[in-house]
């Protein structure tokens, strides 16, 4: 069903046709166009609603974003569907498909954020900023650590549960957790990855552990 989807989607539509039999030209096929792929990695830790989306993708406009989810949802790799009462409205998430995705945007950005040109310093959304503790983090440097370090990130929160040398992220209530990360997503992001002092955002709990917790996602060197 999801290649029938995907084939009437692409039928007929030249321009991003590549005629090459190779996985990677029809992935392009799939996920090339501009906004796409930065679409999925919104959608990477559970469903969103449109207004959230765009306030999420700077610079998209409403009109194109619109026409990507469309164009994913053809494909197969995005479906709308309704929370569950009493919220009962439309959101939007990705497929399990879809989901598949994510550790190569991950992988993508990493390899990516060596380039000399990369600015960090640019806006991230607060799925970018946790996507990144899961590409950047370092088993070895977390070797024997298990925590619960929480974000509030505007009307966003989430949690990254470090234990047995890896990092779990959910987007979940942050409450209870050892420590915590207040700001916006920008401020987080500098303190993370940029040595910002924490002043410039809040922290509550175990001081020790958050200043731990920074070390555990070292930044890839750069190219040449």
């Amino acid at each position: 069903m999801e290649l029938e989807k995907v084939t009437k989607s692409l039928a007929g539509d030249d321009k991003r046709r590549y005629d090459d039999a190779c996985g990677l030209a029809h992935a392009l096929e799939l996920v090339g166009e501009r906004w796409a792929m930065l679409i999925l990695r919104e959608l990477a830790y559970g469903p969103r609603r449109f207004s959230g989306l765009k306030a999420d993708l700077s610079g998209i406009s409403a009109n194109v974003l619109t026409q990507r989810l469309a164009e994913l949802e053809r494909r197969g790799i995005v479906r709308k569907t309704r929370l569950p009462p009493p919220a009962s409205v439309q959101v939007y998430e990705a497929t399990e498909w879809g989901l598949e995705i994510e550790p190569l945007i991950g992988a993508l950005g990493k390899w990516a954020a060596r380039s000399p040109n990369h600015n960090p310093t640019l806006p991230m959304s607060p799925v970018s900023l946790m996507m990144s503790l899961q590409t950047l983090f370092s088993p070895e440097r977390a070797a024997g650590l298990e925590a619960r370090v929480g974000f509030r990130l505007g009307e966003s929160e989430y949690v990254a549960s470090v234990g047995r040398e890896r990092v779990d992220i959910e987007r979940t209530d942050a409450a209870g957790s050892d420590v915590i990360f207040s700001g916006n997503s920008n401020d987080v992001t500098g303190v993370i990855h940029g040595g910002a002092p924490f002043e410039t955002i809040t922290v509550e709990g175990d001081l020790g552990l958050a200043k731990r917790f920074l070390t555990l996602f070292p930044l890839p060197p750069k190219a040449g």
